[in-house]
C-alpha cells in the first residue's frame, strides 16, 4: 500500500468519526486502531494531523480519536521513532490543557495517550508536565492525573522526577481551593507515594540505587501537613477519603521524628472517620499502613493510643460480613492486618482487652474477639507462645455456646491453637471433645441459612467444618499424634458421639498408622494405663456393628472396617494374617456398590462370616465369652437404630453359637428372651434371626430354652402383669407370642435339615398352629412368615421326596383363608405375600393337591393381587413399592410351581385360561400385570419345554391373537409384555416343530429390537412398530393357524381398549399383506365378517382399517374383493360406501377396480321388460340389479380424490359407459323390493343417495367428470339444468347436446379419445344409446373445437354412419349436426420473474454437464456474489431462491468445503447468521479461488449502490471479508483508491448498518500493504 493510499484510508475514517450513531462511531475506532495494528506511525501521524487541522472539532469526537491513538500505543508504542513521539505528546499535552474547565472524557483519553507513550519515552513526557506545571500557578487536573497514573504505570522512570515535581506542586497545595482540584491532588501524591516505596523497595532494579527516603522526607511532610491540618477537616466526603488514601503510604516516608510527633493527632484523627463512612476500607488500610510505618519506626507514642485503637478496630471485626459485599471483606481483611501489629508491638495489651470480651453473651462480639484471637494465633505465634494458658482459660464460656456461628469461629480458634502446640496444654483435652461432639452433630440439625454468596451451605456448617479441622490435625500436624492417640478411642462407645464415627475412625487408622511406622511398642496400647479406654471387646463390637450401616455418616462402614483392621494387634494376636485378607475383600464389596445398589441382607451375611472366621481362628471359649457378654451389654445403645440392633442381635447369635459352653448359651438365651423390647418390630425379628443362627450349633438347647420360657414364671408372670391393664394386655401378649413365633420359624430356617424334618411337626408346628385363631395383623404376620420358614425348610431338605407331610392340606386352606381375609384392593401388609410363598412351597411337597384345590389356589391368589390398586409410586413411599413387587413376585413362583406340575401345552392353556378374564380387563394396571405374569409362564413353559415327539401347537393362533393387540396398550409394560408372549409363543412353535432349544431365529429375535419402539407414547412410532410386529408373526405363523388368527383378531376389533383395537387393524392388514396370498377362497368370508365387525364396533379407527383391510384384499384378489361387495344389499349403507372408495387409494388398483366395475355394469341387461296385463299398455322396465350396484360402486369409488389419476387415466372408456348407461336407464324403474325400501327411507346408517337407475348413472357420470378436473363442464351443466333435462325422456337429447357443449367449450382436449370410443357405438342394440350419442356428435359439430382438434373428419364419419339409422330420432340428429358451427381461446398465466429466474438458474445445474460444463461455470462464479448479496434481499421468496440456487451450484464449484458450507447453511427453514455464513464462505473462496478477488470486489462495488438498505449493507460486509481472508500477493487485483472512495460515499448513507459495515471494510483494506 503506498502512503497516500494509507493516508486516504486514514482521512476518510477520520472523517466518519463525526457520525452520530455511536456504534457506527465505535466501529470507527476499531477500524482506525485496525490500522494502526499494521502500520502504527502513519495511523497516529494521520490522527494528530487530523486534530491539528481539525482544531474546532468538539471534544467528544477528539476524545475518540484520542482514544483510538491509544489504544495502537498500548501495544505498539515500541516502534516509534523520538519525532513522532515528540509530536504525539505535544498533542497530547495541548488537548489535555486546552480548557482549564474539567470535560473529563477527553483530558482521560488525552492523558491516557501520554501514559501509553510514557512507557517508551517517559523522559519527554516528563519534560512535556513539567513544562505544564508553572510557579505560582494551580497545575491543570488532568496534569496531576497524568503524573499519578505515570506513577503507577513507570515508577522506575518517575521517582527520579518526583523531586522536580513536588518542588513545583507543593508551594501551590494552599492554593487549591475546589475539592476537585484537592482530590486531585491526594490521589497524585497517594501514587507518587507508592512510586517512591516500590522504587525504594526494588532498589536493586533501579535506575538510581542511590536514592534513600530523605530525598523525598521534607516534601511529603510539608504536604503532609496541608492534607492532615487543612483538607480532612473538609465536609466533602470524597475529599477526607482522597485525604486518607493518601496518608497511608505518604507516612512511610515521613521522618521518623515527625511521624512521632504527629501519631498522637493522626490516630484520633483517622479513627474519628470510623462514624463519618459507612465504606470503611480506605480507613482501614491506611491506618494499617500508618501503625506498620509506627512500629517499623519504634514509636512509643502508640502505647497512648492503644485502648483506643482496639476498640475501635474491635468494632470494625464485629460488623456482620456480607460476603456479596466485596469492600466488606475487604475491610475485615485490612482490621485483622492491623491487629497483627499490634499483637506484635503489644501482646500482653491486646490479650487483656480480647479475652475479657469472649465472656460476653453477645453474638457479634464474642464471634468477632474469636476471629481476632484465631487469626494472631496463627500471624504472632512468637509473641503468643507464653499466653496459651491463658487463651485456653478463656475459651470456657464460648465452649459451652449453642450459637452456629459461635461454634464455628469457636473451631477454627481450635484448629489454629491445634498447629501451634495449644492443645498440648493442660486444658487441650477439652478442646478436642468440643470437636469430637461438633462432629457427632446431625446434619439436619443445621438451622443455619446459606449467604447469598455460598453455594453449598453443607459445605460451610458446623460439623463440616468440624469434620475437616478434625482430620486436618490429625493427618497435618505431627505435634498433635501423641495428644489424640489413643485418647481418641473412648470417644468410640458413647451414643452421644456416634455421628462422629467416621471422622473419629479416619483420624484414628491415621493415628495407628502413623504409630505403627513408629514401631510396634508405640502402637500396642497399654490399657492399664488408661482405664478410661474403651475394651478390645466393646472395640470390635462396636465397630463391626455400625459397619452394618455402612453407608450411613458419609460411609462409616468404610472407615471402621478400616479402623478395625489397622487395631487387629490390639484386638487379639491371631488375627493380623486373615484380617489382612478379608477387610480388603469387604472393603472392595462397599466399592463396588452404592447405598442404592447394596443388598442388605448380603452385606451383612459377609458381615456374619467375617465374624465366624475370626472366633473359629481366636477359638477361645473365654474370649468367645467375654465378646458376647460385651455385645449383650452394648444392646441399649442401639435402641434409637433398630437395623443395627437387629444385626447386633445377629452378632450375639453367632457368638453364642461359636461358644462351646451351653451353660453360657441358655443363660444368655434367656437374658435376651426376659430383657427383649417386644413391642417394637425390629427387635422381635432381631431376636428370632438371634435364636435361628444359634441353632445352627445348639438346635437342642435353643427349642429347650425356648420351651422353658413360655412355660416359666417368667413369662406367666409378664401376662399377668400385663392383664392388669386390660387395654394394652391382649395387644402386649400377642407381641410376645409373636417373637416365640418368630423363633420357632427362625430355627426351622437356620437348624440342620437332617435334624429339623424330626421337630417339624411335634416340636415346632405343634406350637406354631395353637395361634392360627388369632385376629392380630402382627401375629397373623408371625404365623405365615414362620409357617413359610419351616415349609421352606422341609423343601430345600435332601429327604423332602420320602417325607409325607400330613399338615399339607390343612396349613394350605389356612393360607388361602389368611389371603381373602385380605383386603382386594389395597395392600397393606406381607401377609399375602407370605402366604402366597408358602404355597409355592407346600405344592411341591407330598401329598400333591387335587385339582380342584389347585384351581382354588390360583383363581384366590390371582383375585387377591391382580385386583389392587396400581402399582403405587416411589413418591408414595419405598416400602409399598418394594411389598407391591415382593407380593407379585410371590405370585409368579406360585404360578410357575404349579405350571410345573403340568408342563403340557394343555396345562398351559388352563394357565392362560385364569389370566384370560384379567388381560382383557378394562382397568390398565390389571392388563398390566396379567400380561407380565403371561410372559413370565410362557417364558418358563419355553425353557422347561421338553417335546419327546413332532406334534402341532394347535392353539398357537388364538394365543397370537389373543396377545398381539396388547402391543397397543395405552400401559408401556404392558406393550412391552405383549411382545415378550408373541416372542415366547413363536418359540414355542419351533420348539414344536422340532427345533433345539438353543436355536435362535432371525425373524424371531427382531421382536426384542422392536421392543424399544414400544416405550415411545408417538402412536406413529407405536402403531408402525406394531405393522412390525405383524410382519413377523405373518412370516412365522403355519398357514393352518392364519384364518384362526385372523378371527381372533376380528374379535379384537371390538376391544374397548381403543389402542388394542387399533393394534387389531394394523397387525390384520399386515397379515393380509403379507399372506393374503392364501386366502382366496377366504375372501367372502373376510369381506362378510369385515362388514359385520364395522356394524358392531365403536371405535372411530376400525373403519378406515377396515377399508385398508380391504384395499389390501384386493391388490392380491381384485377380482374377488369386487363381486364380494357388489353383493352387497342396495341401497349401499355408509360402511360399504367407505369399502368401496378404500378401493380408489392406489391408481392402479383403482383402474383395476374401475375396469371391473365397467365390465360388471355392461355385461348384464341393463334391464328387463314386464309385459304389462292388459293389452294396450307399454311394457314396463325394471332395472338389474348388477349394472345397478356396479353404478353405486363406480360412483363411490369416483368420490375419493385419490382415484383421480385412474379417473382420467379411462377418461374415455368411463365417459362413455356412464353416458350410454344414462341413456339406457331413462324410464327404468327401481325393483319392487327397492322401491318399497325408497319409499320407507333410508336408514342412518345407509348412504343418502337417489338409487333410481338413471338418477344414479347422472350423479355417477358427473361425479366421473369432477373426479377427472372438468369442474368447469360440472359447474356449465348445473348452470343450465343440464342434469335434469339428461334424467327426463322429453329433455334427454337437449341435455345430451349441452353436455357436448359443455365438453367442447372446457374440455377440448379430451375429445379425441371419446370420440374414438364412441365410433363403435352406432351399432348399440339400445335405440336410447344411439340416440344420445348421435345428439352429443351433432352438438360437437356446433363449435370450432372440431377445426382446433382436427376432429370434423371422424366426427363426419361417425353422423355418416348414423344416416341410415331405423329410428328416426337418430336420423334427425344426423341432419341436425351437419348445419352445426363453433369455437373458443384460451387463457395464459404469469409469473415472479426475480424468483423464477434465479431457481431457474439453480436447475440449470441439473442439465449442463459435458462440454457446456465450463461454460456453465463461469456462470455460477459470475453470479457467486449477487446470489451471496440477495440471500438479504427485503422479498423472503427471492432469499429463498438464492439459497436454493447456491445449494444446487456449490457442487460446480469444485470444492467441497465451499459446497458443505453451502449445504449447511443454507437449509429451507433453518436461521442463517449471515455475518458468520459470509465469514465462512470468504475463507473457502480465497483460499481456492485467489483469483476472483478482484472480480469479486467489483461485483460487490455494484451492490453499495442497491435500492435495498440490506443488500447495501451486505456488499461492504462481503468486501470487508473478502479482504480479511486475501493474502497480500492479490493487492495487484484490487483498485485500492476506487475501492476506498466507494466504501467513502457508504460511510454517508442514511443507514447505520451500512455506515457500519463500511467503517469494518475500511480497517480490513490495510492488510493490502
Amino acid at each position: 500500500m503506498t502512503e497516500s493510499s494509507m493516508k486516504k484510508l486514514a482521512s476518510t475514517l477520520l472523517d466518519a468519526i463525526t457520525d452520530k450513531d455511536p456504534l457506527v462511531q465505535e466501529q470507527v475506532c476499531s477500524a482506525l486502531c485496525s490500522l494502526g495494528e499494521v502500520r502504527p506511525v502513519e495511523t497516529l501521524r494521520a490522527c494528530e494531523e487530523y486534530l491539528r487541522q481539525h482544531d474546532k472539532l468538539v471534544h467528544p469526537y477528539r476524545a475518540a480519536v484520542l482514544r483510538a491513538m491509544e489504544r495502537v500505543l498500548s501495544s505498539r508504542a515500541s516502534e516509534l521513532d523520538k519525532d513522532t513521539a515528540s509530536t504525539i505528546i505535544l498533542l497530547a499535552s495541548n488537548e489535555m490543557t486546552k480548557t482549564k474547565d474539567l470535560v473529563w472524557d477527553w483530558q482521560q483519553a488525552a492523558s491516557g495517550v501520554l501514559v501509553a507513550v510514557g512507557r517508551q519515552f517517559i523522559s519527554k513526557v516528563m519534560e512535556e508536565l513539567l513544562r505544564r506545571l508553572h510557579p505560582g500557578t494551580l497545575p491543570h487536573c488532568a496534569v496531576l492525573h497524568t503524573l499519578a497514573s505515570l506513577s503507577v504505570a513507570n515508577a522506575f522512570g518517575v521517582v527520579p522526577f518526583l523531586p522536580s515535581v513536588l518542588s513545583s506542586l507543593l508551594p501551590v497545595l494552599g492554593m487549591a481551593k475546589q475539592d476537585t482540584v484537592r482530590v486531585a491532588f491526594c490521589s497524585a501524591l497517594q501514587r507518587f507515594s507508592e512510586g517512591a516505596l516500590e522504587y525504594l523497595a526494588n532498589l536493586d532494579r533501579a535506575p538510581d540505587p542511590t536514592v534513600r527516603k530523605d530525598a523525598f522526607a521534607t516534601d511529603i511532610f510539608s504536604a503532609y501537613d496541608v492534607l492532615f491540618h487543612q483538607w480532612l477537616q473538609s465536609r466533602e466526603a470524597k475529599l477526607r477519603l482522597a485525604v486518607v488514601e493518601a496518608l497511608g503510604p505518604m507516612s512511610h516516608l515521613l521522618p521518623s521524628e515527625r511521624l512521632e510527633e504527629q501519631l498522637p493527632k493522626l490516630l484520633p484523627g483517622i479513627l474519628a472517620l470510623y462514624k463519618k463512612h459507612a465504606e470503611t476500607f480506605y480507613l482501614s488500610k491506611s491506618l494499617g499502613q500508618i501503625l506498620e510505618a509506627a512500629v517499623s519506626v519504634g514509636s512509643r507514642t502508640l502505647e497512648t493510643q492503644l485502648d483506643a485503637l482496639l476498640a475501635a478496630l474491635h468494632s470494625q471485626i464485629c460488623v456482620p460480613v456480607e460476603s456479596s459485599s466485596p469492600l466488606v471483606m475487604s475491610n475485615q481483611k485490612e482490621v485483622l492486618r492491623c491487629f497483627t501489629v499490634l499483637a506484635c508491638s503489644s501482646p500482653d495489651r491486646l490479650l487483656a482487652f480480647l479475652l475479657p470480651r469472649l465472656d460476653t453473651s453477645n453474638e457479634r462480639t464474642r464471634v468477632g474477639t474469636l476471629q481476632v484471637v484465631r487469626h494472631v494465633i496463627n500471624s504472632a505465634a512468637a509473641q503468643m507462645e507464653d499466653k496459651k494458658p491463658f487463651i485456653l482459660s478463656s475459651m470456657r464460656l464460648p465452649l459451652l455456646d449453642t450459637n452456629s456461628k459461635v461454634k464455628r469461629a469457636v473451631v477454627q480458634v481450635i484448629s489454629a491453637m491445634a498447629h501451634h502446640g495449644y492443645l498440648e496444654q493442660p486444658g487441650g483435652e477439652a478442646m478436642i471433645e468440643y470437636i469430637v461432639q461438633q462432629c457427632a452433630l446431625p446434619p439436619e440439625q443445621e438451622p443455619e441459612k446459606p449467604g447469598p454468596g455460598s453455594k453449598d451451605p453443607k459445605a460451610d456448617s458446623v460439623r463440616a467444618i468440624s469434620v475437616r479441622t478434625l482430620y486436618l490435625v490429625s493427618t497435618t500436624v505431627d505435634r498433635m499424634s501423641h495428644v489424640l492417640w489413643p485418647y481418641l478411642l473412648q470417644f468410640l462407645i458413647p451414643v452421644r458421639f456416634t455421628g462422629a464415627l467416621t471422622p473419629l475412625c479416619r483420624s484414628l487408622v491415621h493415628l495407628a498408622q502413623k504409630r505403627q511406622e513408629a514401631g510396634a511398642d508405640a502402637f500396642l496400647i497399654q490399657y492399664n494405663a488408661h482405664a478410661s479406654l474403651p475394651s478390645p471387646y466393646a472395640v470390635t463390637g462396636r465397630l463391626l456393628v455400625v459397619s452394618s450401616s455402612p453407608y450411613l455418616g458419609d460411609g462409616r462402614g468404610v472407615a471402621a472396617l478400616h479402623l478395625l483392621s489397622v487395631l487387629h494387634p490390639n484386638i487379639h494376636p491371631l488375627l493380623g494374617q486373615h484380617w489382612e485378607t478379608t477387610v480388603p475383600l469387604l472393603l472392595g464389596y462397599l466399592d463396588e456398590h452404592t447405598e442404592e445398589t447394596l443388598l442388605q441382607e448380603e452385606w451383612e451375611e459377609k458381615l456374619l462370616m467375617f465374624l465366624r472366621d475370626t472366633l473359629a481362628i481366636i477359638s477361645d471359649n473365654a474370649w468367645i465369652c467375654q465378646l458376647s457378654l460385651e455385645l449383650c451389654r452394648q444392646l441399649p445403645c442401639y435402641d434409637e437404630a433398630p437395623q443395627e440392633k437387629n444385626f447386633l442381635y445377629k452378632c450375639i447369635g453367632t457368638t453364642l453359637g461359636a461358644a462351646s459352653s451351653k451353660e453360657v448359651v441358655r443363660k444368655h438365651l434367656q437374658e435376651l428372651l426376659e430383657t427383649a423390647r417386644y413391642q417394637e418390630e425390629a427387635e422381635r425379628e432381631g431376636l428370632a434371626c438371634c435364636f435361628g443362627i444359634c441353632a445352627i450349633s445348639h438346635l437342642e438347647d435353643t427349642l429347650a430354652q425356648l420351651e422353658d420360657f413360655v412355660r416359666s414364671e417368667v413369662f406367666r408372670k409378664s401376662i399377668g402383669i400385663l392383664n392388669i391393664f386390660k387395654d394394652r394386655s391382649e395387644n402386649e401378649v400377642e407381641k410376645v407370642k409373636s417373637a416365640l413365633i418368630l423363633c420357632y420359624g427362625h430355627v426351622a430356617a437356620r437348624a440342620p435339615r437332617e435334624l429339623v424334618l424330626a421337630k417339624v411337626e411335634s416340636d415346632i408346628l405343634r406350637n406354631i398352629c395353637q395361634h392360627f385363631n388369632t385376629k392380630d395383623p402382627a401375629l397373623k404376620l408371625c404365623l405365615v412368615q414362620s409357617v413359610c420358614m419351616v415349609s421352606r425348610a422341609i423343601c430345600s431338605s435332601t429327604q423332602a421326596g420320602s417325607f409325607h407331610f400330613t399338615r399339607k392340606a390343612e396349613l394350605v386352606a389356612q393360607m388361602m383363608e389368611f389371603i381373602r381375609a385380605e383386603p382386594p384392593d389395597s395392600l397393606r401388609t406381607p401377609i399375602r405375600k407370605k402366604a402366597m410363598l408358602t404355597c409355592t412351597y407346600l405344592v411341591s411337597v407330598e401329598p400333591a393337591l387335587d385339582e380342584q384345590a389347585r384351581a382354588d389356589v390360583i383363581r384366590g391368589c390371582l383375585h387377591s393381587v391382580m385386583a389392587l390398586l396400581p402399582e403405587p409410586k416411589e413418591e408414595d413411599g419405598g416400602f409399598q413399592k418394594s411389598l407391591y413387587l415382593e407380593t407379585l413376585h410371590a405370585l409368579e413362583d406360585l404360578l410357575t410351581s404349579l405350571l410345573q406340575r403340568n408342563m403340557t401345552p394343555q396345562g398351559l392353556q388352563i394357565m392362560i385360561e385364569h389370566l384370560s378374564p384379567w388381560i382383557k380387563s378394562p382397568r390398565g394396571h390389571e392388563r398390566a400385570r396379567a400380561l407380565g405374569l403371561s410372559a413370565l409362564l410362557l417364558r418358563y413353559f419355553l425353557e422347561h419345554l421338553r417335546v419327546s415327539a413332532l406334534v402341532p401347537f394347535h392353539n398357537l393362533g388364538l394365543l397370537i391373537g389373543l396377545f398381539s393387540p396388547r402391543c397397543a396398550d395405552l400401559w408401556p409394560a404392558t406393550r412391552q409384555e405383549a411382545v415378550d408372549c408373541v416372542y415366547s409363543l413363536l418359540y414355542l412353535q419351533l420348539g414344536y416343530e422340532g427345533f433345539s432349544r438353543d436355536y435362535r431365529d432371525d425373524v424371531a429375535e427382531r421382536l426384542l429390537s422392536l421392543k424399544d419402539g414400544l416405550v415411545h407414547p408417538d402412536p406413529a412410532i407405536l402403531f408402525h412398530t406394531c405393522h412390525s410386529v405383524g410382519q413377523i408373526i405373518a412370516k412365522r405363523l403355519p398357514p393352518d393357524q392364519l384364518i384362526s388368527l385372523l378371527l381372533t383378531m376380528f374379535e379384537a376389533l371390538g376391544d374397548p381398549e381403543k389402542n388394542c383395537s387399533r393394534a387389531a387393524t394394523v397387525m390384520i392388514n399386515c397379515l393380509l399383506q403379507e399372506r393374503g396370498g392364501v386366502l382366496q377362497e377366504k375372501v367372502p368370508e373376510i369381506v362378510s365378517v369385515l362388514r359385520s365387525k364395522l356394524q358392531e364396533a365403536q371405535g372411530e379407527h376400525v373403519l378406515p382399517a377396515a377399508q385398508h383391510s380391504v384395499y389390501l384384499l384386493a391388490t392380491q384378489h381384485c377380482s374377488a374383493v369386487v363381486s364380494s361387495l357388489l353383493g352387497s344389499p342396495l341401497p349401499l349403507d355408509s360402511h360399504a360406501c367407505m369399502l368401496w372408495r378404500a378401493l380408489a387409494v392406489e391408481p392402479r388398483l383403482a383402474a383395476q377396480v374401475l375396469g371391473l366395475l365397467l365390465e360388471k355394469m355392461s355385461r348384464d341387461v341393463p334391464f328387463k321388460e314386464s309385459r304389462a296385463f292388459l293389452l294396450g299398455r307399454t311394457p314396463d322396465r325394471v332395472a338389474t340389479l348388477l349394472p345397478l350396484s356396479a353404478t353405486c360402486a363406480l360412483f363411490e369409488v369416483m368420490s375419493t380424490s385419490a382415484a383421480g389419476p385412474a379417473v382420467l387415466e379411462l377418461y374415455p372408456q368411463l365417459f362413455v359407459a356412464l353416458l350410454l348407461r344414462v341413456s339406457c336407464t331413462v324410464g327404468v324403474q327401481l325393483p319392487r323390493n327397492l322401491q318399497a325400501q325408497e319409499r320407507r327411507g333410508a336408514s342412518p346408517a345407509l348412504a343418502a343417495r337417489n338409487l333410481e337407475p338413471c338418477s344414479s348413472a347422472v350423479d355417477t357420470l358427473r361425479s366421473m367428470l369432477l373426479r377427472s378436473s372438468s369442474e368447469d363442464v360440472v359447474q356449465r351443466m348445473d348452470l343450465e339444468g343440464g342434469w335434469e333435462l339428461l334424467r327426463t325422456s322429453a329433455g334427454h337429447e337437449e341435455g345430451a347436446a349441452r353436455l357436448a357443449r359443455a365438453m367442447a367449450e372446457h374440455a377440448g382436449p379430451r375429445l379425441p379419445l371419446v370420440l374414438k370410443t364412441l365410433a363403435c357405438t352406432h351399432s348399440s342394440v339400445y335405440e336410447n344409446q344411439r340416440v344420445t350419442t348421435t345428439a352429443f356428435l351433432a352438438e360437437l359439430l356446433n363449435s370450432n373445437v372440431a377445426n382446433d382438434l382436427m376432429l370434423l373428419d371422424s366426427l363426419l364419419e361417425s353422423l355418416a354412419a348414423r344416416q341410415k339409422d331405423t329410428c328416426a330420432s337418430v336420423r334427425r340428429l344426423v341432419l341436425r349436426g351437419l348445419a352445426n358451427l363453433a369455437s373458443g381461446c384460451p387463457d395464459k398465466e404469469k409469473m415472479e420473474f426475480r424468483t423464477a429466474s434465479i431457481r431457474l438458474f439453480g436447475h440449470l445445474n441439473k442439465v449442463c454437464h459435458g462440454d457446456c460444463e465450463d461454460v456453465f461455470l463461469d456462470q455460477v462464479v459470475g453470479g457467486l456474489a449477487p446470489l451471496l448479496l440477495h440471500l438479504q434481499d427485503p422479498q423472503a421468496t427471492v432469499a429463498s431462491a438464492c439459497r436454493f440456487a447456491l445449494r444446487m451450484c456449490g457442487p460446480n464449484l469444485a470444492c467441497e468445503e465451499l459446497s458443505a458450507a453451502f449445504q449447511k447453511h443454507l437449509q429451507e427453514g433453518r436461521a442463517l447468521h449471515f455475518g458468520e455464513f459470509l465469514n465462512t464462505t470468504c475463507k473457502h473462496l480465497m483460499h481456492h479461488f485467489p483469483d476472483l478477488l478482484g472480480r469479486l470486489l467489483t461485483t460487490c462495488l455494484f451492490y453499495f449502490k442497491s435500492s435495498w438498505e440490506d443488500v447495501r449493507a451486505a456488499a461492504p460486509l462481503f468486501t470487508g471479508f473478502l479482504v480479511l481472508h486475501a493474502e497480500p500477493r492479490q493487492q495487484p487485483q484490487v483498485d485500492l483508491d476506487q475501492l476506498i472512495s466507494a466504501l467513502q460515499i457508504l460511510l454517508k448513507d442514511p443507514a447505520p448498518e451500512v455506515r457500519t459495515r463500511a467503517a469494518e471494510a475500511l480497517g480490513r483494506l490495510v492488510k493490502l500493504a
